[in-house]
C-alpha cells in the first residue's frame, strides 16, 4: 500500500509543480466552451433545444478528463526511454501495486482537471441543477478518469516509442470525443451513428455527467454507472497483466 500511495503522491506533485501544465490544459476546454458555446448557442436555442452552454459543459468536462487521463500513459514510455521505469520495476514490490499507483495518480490529476473546468464554467453562465448531486458528479468524473488512465496504461505498456503513442492517441481521442454526444444530443441520430455512439465508452461518461449535473440522461444513470464500472475493471485487469509483462 505504501507503494501505491507514494506513486499516487508523485503524480500529484508533478501536477501541482507545473503551473504551465495546469494553465495549458485549460486552454482547449475554454476554447470549446467560449467559441462553440456562444457561437452555436443561438442556433441550438432556435432549434428549441435550450441553452447550449448548459448542454455543452458536461461534454467539455469529460473531454478535459479524457485528454489528461489518456496522456498520463505517455509518462510510462518516457520513463522507459530514460530508465526511470527500470528503477521502479526492480523494487521489491508487486508490479500490480505500481500500476495501481500510477493509474490512480493519473486519474486523480484528471479528476482535478475536470473540477477546475466545472468551476470555470460557472463563470460563463453554467448552472448546476442540484447541488445535492455533486457527489455523484465527482463519482462519474473519477470513473471516467480511472477508465481512460487505465486505457492509456494498456496502450503505453505495449509501445516503446513516444511518436507511436501520440499517433494512436490522436486516432483514438478525437473519435471518442466527437462520437460521445459531448457536442450534440444522442437522441434522433441515424441508426449507424447511434450504434457507434452506444459503443463509445465516453458516451456513458458524458451522459452520466449530464444526468447528474442537469438531470438529463439518454441511457440512464444506472446504465452509465454500470458500463463505466465494468469496463474500468476490465481495463484495469488487462493493464495490470500487460504492465507486469514489461521487460526491463
Amino acid at each position: 500500500m505504501n507503494t501505491i500511495y507514494i506513486l499516487w503522491l508523485r503524480q500529484l506533485k508533478r501536477y501541482f509543480r507545473s503551473r504551465s501544465r495546469i494553465l495549458g490544459s485549460l486552454g482547449q476546454p475554454l476554447l470549446y466552451l467560449v467559441a462553440m458555446g456562444f457561437g452555436f448557442g443561438p442556433i441550438f436555442q432556435k432549434a428549441g433545444a435550450g441553452n447550449y452552454i448548459q448542454f455543452l459543459v458536461p461534454g467539455i468536462i469529460a473531454m478535459s478528463i479524457l485528454f489528461t487521463a489518456l496522456f498520463s500513459g505517455v509518462e510510462i514510455i518516457w520513463d522507459k526511454q530514460f530508465g526511470f521505469l527500470k528503477e521502479t520495476l526492480v523494487a521489491p514490490v508487486p508490479r500490480f501495486e505500481i500500476m495501481i499507483g500510477r493509474t490512480l495518480g493519473g486519474a486523480t490529476v484528471s479528476t482535478l482537471q475536470g473540477v477546475i473546468v466545472l468551476v470555470v464554467s460557472t463563470f460563463i453562465g453554467f448552472k448546476i441543477s442540484s447541488l445535492s448531486m455533486l457527489s455523484v458528479v465527482l463519482l462519474f468524473m473519477f470513473l471516467i478518469a480511472v477508465l481512460f488512465a487505465a486505457l492509456g496504461t494498456v496502450i503505453a505498456s505495449l509501445l516503446d516509442d513516444m511518436q507511436e503513442f501520440q499517433l494512436i492517441m490522436n486516432f483514438l481521442v478525437m473519435p471518442l470525443f466527437f462520437l460521445s454526444g459531448a457536442l450534440f444530443p444522442l437522441s434522433g441520430l441515424p441508426t449507424a451513428l447511434s450504434a457507434v455512439a452506444s459503443i463509445d465508452l465516453l458516451s456513458y461518461g458524458v451522459d452520466g455527467l449530464r444526468g447528474s449535473l442537469l438531470g438529463i440522461s439518454h441511457f440512464g444513470l444506472h446504465i452509465d454507472l454500470l458500463v463505466l464500472t465494468i469496463t474500468t475493471l476490465i481495463l484495469f485487469t488487462i493493464g495490470s497483466y500487460l504492465f507486469s509483462k514489461i521487460k526491463i
